[in-house]
């Protein structure tokens, strides 16, 4: 029996390859619409960038039902990170053109992903930049908004995006900051949560600087201008 040529050996091993790992996505991404998201690559960087320190012998975390968490924490994450997140399918070109032709001139490149975006890198991908995992990242994000829909999505993002040192979603925030459930989370109260998220190592939601204080008042500002609830109630 003649032995196939090295090229065409290669060629099907990528095949299976790509078959393997699309059937092996396609089925987590399936799976994570019905189940709580404990870890996260984020959640696990974090731990090893804080090992040996009083900072990693806890990590904050809880789950929390979208039922079970204030719209107002849902409307000011949406206020605040992607306001066209009810009508877009993952991906924002606008801000996306926006933010190419401003990095132009700017030293800090300024980011334009979506809350769709962000769950999927959170949830699936690695920190870093490089263009496979941006490419993974326009992948998972498509599968996420065919497969999950906006309303487990923005649940996800509510329960897995860092909100402080350690802490992991706005229930955990909600109860080591203000002592109580995000299901009692006020306007100010989510708005500030929603406050920190560019940056939630640097800055705090117990000791808000006046830079967290006025990006606070911005985003209630503007989940007023939405017209409050109703902007989110469709999902």
């Amino acid at each position: 029996m003649r032995e196939r040529p090295v090229l065409e050996q290669v060629y099907w091993f990528l095949v299976r390859a790509v078959l393997f790992l699309f059937v092996t996505s396609f089925g987590a991404v399936v799976v994570l619409k019905y189940v709580p998201i404990w870890v996260t690559p984020l959640i696990v960087s974090r731990w090893f960038d804080t090992f040996g320190t009083d900072e990693s012998s806890h990590v904050y975390k809880k789950w929390r039902s979208y039922d079970n968490i204030s719209k107002e924490a849902a409307l000011a994450v949406v206020s605040s990170e992607d306001q066209d997140f009810p009508r877009h399918w993952g991906f924002d070109f606008d801000e996306i053109q926006d933010a190419i032709r401003e990095n132009q001139h700017r030293k800090r490149p300024r980011g334009a992903s979506t809350i769709s975006q962000q769950v999927a890198k959170n949830v699936f991908l690695w920190n870093g930049r490089s263009y496979i995992r941006k490419g993974l990242e326009v992948y998972f994000t498509t599968l996420i908004e065919l497969i999950w829909g906006k309303r487990r999505i923005l649940e996800v993002y509510l329960n897995v995006a860092e909100t402080g040192p350690m802490t992991f979603g706005v229930e955990a925030a909600s109860e080591r900051f203000y002592h109580h459930s995000a299901a009692e989370l006020s306007r100010n109260e989510a708005a500030r949560i929603a406050a920190v998220l560019p940056n939630p190592i640097l800055l705090s939601i117990r000791n808000p600087s006046n830079y967290v204080q006025r990006r606070t008042r911005q985003i209630a500002r503007q989940m007023r201008y939405l017209g409050g609830q109703k902007y989110i109630r469709n999902l």
